[in-house]
This record gives C-alpha cells, structure tokens and sequence, in this order.
C-alpha cells in the first residue's frame, strides 16, 4: 500500500505518491506561497496533498525545515516559513485528511531516504550532508533516525569550528560550520559551486585556493564527525556536492587527518544518489 510523502520548503512543496519500492507513482510541486502568511501555506500543504491522495494511502509523512519536533509533530519556527510558530502540522493534517501522519526534520529525513534506497543502501550507522544554501545534517544510528532527548539531535551545521571567528551564522553564533562553508559563505564571495569547481578543475589559482579553504574548512569539521559518530558511510547531497570529485577528493584526503579515528581513511564519503526526488522519498520513508 502506497503513503504520501510531503516535502514543505520555503518556497515549494513537493508532495508524491510512494510506493514500498521507493517508486514515486504520482507527483505534484506547488509554491509555498509562504510570504502571504501561515493559513495561506498551510492551505497550500492540504491542497498538495489532496492533489495526490487516493484511497488506498495508508499514512502520510511529512518533512520540513527546523526546528521543530518530530516527537510531538510541532513545526517550532522556522525561519523560512513566517508564522509558523508551535504549529501541531501532523495532528492537524491527521485530522484533515483522517489518516495517521507524522513529522520529520528535512535533512534527517533525507538522510534515511538515502539509508533506505539511495547511496547508504544497506549500511546501518549513516551520517548524512546536505551542503546548500546552509548546511543541514542527518544521523542514522541502527537503521533509525537519532533524534535526542528532545527531538534537536542531528544539528551538525551549527557546530562551531571557530568560537572567534568574525562570520555569525544566521543562528546567531560565531564561526558555525554552516556560516563558514555553506552556499551562503561562497555566495557572499560572489562564487557559485559549478563555476568555483569548474574553474579550479581548469587551474585557476585563485578558485584552486578558495576550492581547499573550502575543502579544509569542511574536512576540519567533518574529521571531527567521524571521530564522535564512526560511521559506515557519510553521504554528501545538496548543491555544493554537484562540484563532484574536486571538492570529494579533497575531503577524503583532508578528514582522515582531522580524525581521531584510525579508521577514519576507509570510511567511505560520496555523493547523494536520490537527487530532486530526496524530498518526497525522505518524507515517505518516515512513515514507510
């Protein structure tokens, strides 16, 4: 029997028909609309949702940006969703649509997406990446998603590399890995990934420099993840991973040295494999 998988964005939702398979029978994409306020979105939740429902759905999953709390499927306050505050999102759309739904952090239900049919297949301890605009990250610890006391667990782009440092992430702190080596901190450089990559791959020296501050920024930190966490393998996805094998060779070189881990060289980066279909599929795989 197929669920519905619901990506909430800031700007889109993506809402699709999955089967046990992964496969994505129908699909639907409308806009957030998130500017106009909070009951003007959230109808655009329910009417994505309707737009794929059928009757033999069995549950409905739902991801969407943090914070919120997958325990009690409350939306807490997302920044990119104005006045979506202490919002009951699976409770009301439980009682919408009289089926059982619950809630996830986006970058979580990614990273089991990936556990459960993408890169990860088969691996049971999984570290997942989304480097994008900012820098959101999953733990999949025995095949589950790790969630912590209070639901917050899994926050790895707010780990702060450098408490001195002059660049404050949006989250308030100095030196976040997310302020420093994020989409955002090559856009304030007026670089984009492709381009960055692409140039450094021809032997332009100054984004060959930019590309390892890049890659000795991100290999710092994620050194340090492999020392706390040992996984079986940490799967990149989100826009910065398209810079391909200049930014994963550097990272494979440069973790293992920033690690603890004696084992920390054989354990395996590579890319996302589940791509634009990572939002629905990672919605449906926490209710699959």
């Amino acid at each position: 029997m197929p669920v519905l998988g619901i990506d909430v964005g800031g700007t889109k939702i993506a809402a699709g028909l999955v089967t046990e398979q992964a496969e994505i029978l129908h699909s639907e994409v409308a806009p957030t609309r998130a500017g106009e306020g909070y009951a003007v979105s959230l109808g655009q939740v329910y009417a994505a949702i309707r737009a794929c429902l059928s009757p033999e759905v069995r549950a409905i999953g739902i991801c969407a940006p943090g914070p919120l709390n997958p325990k009690t499927g409350v939306v807490l306050n997302p920044p990119n969703l104005p006045g979506w505050r202490d919002v009951p999102l699976a409770g009301l759309v439980s009682r919408e649509f009289g089926l059982p739904c619950s809630l996830e952090n986006d970058a979580n239900a990614a990273g089991l997406a990936e556990t459960r049919f993408g890169a990860a297949r088969g691996c049971s301890s999984v570290f997942y990446i989304t480097l994008s605009t900012g820098i959101g990250t999953g733990i999949i610890l025995d095949g589950r998603i790790y969630h912590g006391k209070n639901g917050q667990a899994g926050e790895g782009g707010h780990v702060t590399i450098d408490y001195q440092s002059a660049e404050r992430c949006g989250c308030g702190l100095p030196g976040c890995i997310e302020a420093l080596a994020s989409g955002t901190a090559l856009a304030r450089r007026g670089l984009a990934p492709e381009k960055l990559a692409a140039a450094a791959q021809a032997g332009d020296a100054a984004s060959l420099e930019v590309l390892e501050e890049l890659a000795q920024r991100l290999g710092a930190w994620l050194g340090g993840m492999i020392s706390l966490l040992d996984p079986d393998v940490v799967v990149i996805g989100g826009g910065l991973s398209r810079m391909g094998e200049p930014l994963f060779a550097r990272l494979r070189r440069i973790a293992p040295q920033r690690s603890i881990n004696q084992f920390a060289a054989s354990t395996p980066i590579v890319p996302a494999q589940l791509g634009e279909r990572v939002g629905i599929l990672g919605a449906a795989s926490v209710v699959l």
